[in-house]
């Protein structure tokens, strides 16, 4: 059953970033159907639809996806915000640990940005809003793999962007920073920790529970996440906060090696 009122798509929409997009449309007047791997769990709320939806599964996505098409009819805004964070020294952690970040990372936008695509071209139009990170531009050490699932999106994005503009649909990218939310609780650390990284990681890991800690609010990112997805002329990337805004002109204009120094001076590394 088709709908005159534009729907929105939002993975991951139980907790954190992905609740407060999800509130964050239906203020801004969308249906919204929000995502999570055990729907019958999520906290309700108002306005909000939730689907079951694992981004790791094939059979998941294009089952949630017909879902969301018999009872609406349209889908003009995917937000692809389901993931998974890690840390620990790049070597701690085996490649089978390293596939599961990118499983759900990268491979679970490529797998719901599929599904949702045939119905966005049919349309001639729709945004798809991937969340990327801070550290989609720069580097993090004891965060190497998601560091690398993040740039990955990053890439993918902004080429997706140029082969779907001709079909009247858009790709922007949310960049947030360290945000108050359980993304620490939910990271997975190294399957094989080693001691000679011991000592780093705990002042990796103190480190990364005082930027949550001060992190920007949720609300933060899903107001950039909105201005993604209803811009008129949507820029390809949105800083989900002051601090990522101001990392990424750091990054470009800060000559390389003072970039390295104040990086490694953060993270309390070596000279």
């Amino acid at each position: 059953m088709a709908t005159t009122q534009k729907v929105a798509l939002v993975t991951g929409a139980s907790t954190g970033i992905g609740q407060a997009a999800a509130v964050a449309l239906v203020d801004a007047g969308f249906t919204v159907i929000g995502t999570s791997r055990d729907a019958s769990k999520a906290q309700p709320l108002s306005g909000v639809q939730f689907i079951d939806l694992d981004v790791a599964s094939d059979s998941s996505v294009e089952q949630a996806i017909g879902e969301v098409m018999q009872a609406h009819g349209r889908i003009d805004v995917l937000v692809n915000n389901a993931g998974i964070g890690s840390s620990g020294a790049a070597e701690e952690g085996s490649v089978v640990q390293a596939q599961h970040v990118f499983d759900i990372n990268v491979f679970g936008v490529i797998r719901v940005t599929n599904a949702a695509l045939p119905i966005m071209r049919a349309q001639k139009s729709g945004r798809i809003v991937n969340l990327s990170s801070i550290l989609g531009i720069i580097p993090q050490p004891y965060m190497a793999v998601y560091a690398a699932s993040k740039h990955a999106i990053e890439g993918y994005s902004e080429s997706l962007d140029h082969e779907l503009r001709e079909f009247g649909v858009r790709v922007t990218l949310v960049q947030p920073a360290w945000t108050n939310t359980s993304f620490e609780a939910n990271t997975i650390r190294p399957d094989r920790p080693l001691p000679v990284y011991a000592e780093r990681r705990q002042v990796f890991e103190e480190f990364s529970i005082r930027q949550i800690k001060d992190g920007d609010d949720a609300a933060t990112v899903a107001k950039a996440i909105v201005a993604a997805a209803t811009d008129t002329k949507p820029r390809m990337r949105y800083a989900g906060g002051s601090r990522t805004a101001s990392v990424s002109k750091m990054r470009r204009f800060v000559p390389a090696r003072m970039f390295d120094q104040q990086l490694r001076k953060l993270n309390k590394l070596p000279a």
